[in-house]
């Protein structure tokens, strides 16, 4: 990263949660890290290439989105956590409030109160003496943007919004130069923009970012709250988990299964989800499965649509990372899996069942599912297609009409997942589209409602 800092500071990008870590060089071997995740193994591998070890592991907020890794950073690498006192963590940690200096060695770790996102949040300003190098703002200041106001609870939803806008201002003093270093970005369930960009400076923030030019607060207000979505009803239990601080206990091993155990287990209630590419899902699956392609949006998935106290068997392609699988569960507080069926479908010795995939051409007429999320429906959608957040479609399910329909999303894997779960409530007929609205247009030369 090329903040004015060379290489001293380097993201560690999380694409499927939305979110970067961050690794601070502090000149002498040491290292901070900045929000990370449960999730070591990026952030790990980047300290040992550059030969750091992390002294210091800070948290901007309790996240939502995912378990921090700092408890594990103290253990691993004897790091020091900063935190804000106010969040009233159980476990060993500096307590920091508004004003407060750490020193780490060279550099200093300044804390700014910036409550909004959450109602404890600070931001970190990185001081090189008392020149500032660039600011940590979590979930206040973003790109475009500021970070969710509503993970507390309605109640407090209106009242953190608008500490949120006394956040942006303050940190909006800041001289225009200042890099700002978000956690949260594209991508990201607690953030509502949407943009390449996830870092960005003050005077640019100020140029650009609509809620920086909201003309009061009532406005600011508005527009923040006019812009969010839906979230994972995880994120309502994670803080708390973060407060009292995630521990990994050992390595985890998820066991083999014969085609027998698997179907038990099914019956006796766990979830088989199969988490191979939608095409070989589509040519095969274990009746009753739940499709959620493992790629870096699994975590989100899983979270929006398994219960966390219900055990889960995953079926899964040999190519398919298992650790891959197992650190997104843990990231977001999801034991790992009863087991897996040894050998993948190919060992399947029951009955298996198809769901179609079709090309736009072939839609014709048929009714349209749309499970994309608001924001993209409102922004182009097949005349007449009914419309359900894939979120959405475990409560809903019993509403939707039972004649044959096509579900489509953006390209495919999250509209085989609501097909899947179509599938599971008795439905027929359920067919998936394998693109989205450009491929319609493309095929069709018809424009989007």
């Amino acid at each position: 990263m090329d903040d004015g800092t060379g290489k001293m500071i380097t993201p560690v990008v999380d694409d499927g949660l939305g979110n970067s870590a961050y690794l601070v060089d502090l000149g002498d071997g040491r290292a901070l890290a900045v929000d990370a995740s449960l999730d070591l193994r990026a952030l790990q591998a980047e300290a040992e290439r550059r030969r750091l070890t992390v002294s210091f592991a800070a948290d901007t907020h309790l996240h939502a989105d995912f378990l921090s890794g700092a408890v594990q950073l103290a253990d691993a690498d004897g790091a020091q956590v900063l935190a804000s006192r106010a969040g009233n963590r159980t476990f060993d940690h500096i307590g920091l409030s508004d004003g407060d200096e750490v020193d780490l060695g060279g550099l200093t770790l300044r804390t700014l109160a910036t409550p909004g996102h959450t109602g404890e949040h600070l931001a970190f300003e990185l001081l090189d003496g008392s020149d500032p190098l660039g600011v940590f703002t979590g979930g206040s200041l973003i790109v475009g943007g500021a970070a969710r106001t509503d993970l507390s609870g309605s109640g407090q939803t209106e009242a953190l919004s608008r500490a949120q806008y006394r956040s942006l201002r303050r940190l909006a003093e800041l001289p225009d130069a200042t890099p700002i270093w978000p956690t949260h970005g594209a991508g990201s369930f607690c953030s509502a923009p949407i943009g390449g960009d996830r870092t960005s400076t003050i005077g640019r923030e100020k140029a650009t970012n609509p809620l920086l030019a909201a003309p009061d607060e009532d406005a600011f207000v508005k527009e923040l709250l006019g812009g969010l979505g839906s979230f994972p009803p995880y994120f309502l239990r994670l803080p708390e988990e973060n407060r009292r601080g995630p521990t990994v206990d050992g390595e985890a091993h998820v066991p083999g299964l014969d085609p027998a155990r698997v179907a038990m287990l099914a019956q006796l209630g766990a979830v088989v989800i199969d988490v191979r590419p939608v095409r070989d899902f589509a040519a095969g699956h274990i009746p009753g499965a739940l499709s959620i392609h493992l790629r870096p949006q699994f975590a989100s998935w899983l979270g929006w649509l398994l219960d966390p106290l219900t055990p889960y068997v995953v079926i899964r392609d040999p190519k398919q990372d298992l650790a891959e699988l197992i650190w997104q569960a843990l990231k977001i507080g999801y034991d790992v899996p009863v087991g897996e069926l040894a050998g993948g479908m190919d060992s399947w010795d029951g009955s298996a069942t198809q769901t179609p995939l079709l090309t736009a051409s072939e839609i014709g007429d048929s009714r349209v599912l749309d499970v994309r999320q608001d924001n993209e429906f409102y922004d182009g959608h097949l005349p007449d297609a009914l419309h359900v957040e894939l979120g959405d479609v475990p409560d809903r399910v019993a509403d939707l009409p039972a004649e044959p329909v096509v579900v489509m999303c953006g390209h495919g894997e999250r509209a085989m997942t609501a097909a899947s779960l179509l599938r599971r409530a008795g439905h027929v007929g359920v067919r998936v589209l394998a693109g989205g609205v450009d491929d319609w247009v493309a095929a069709t030369g018809r424009s989007l409602a």
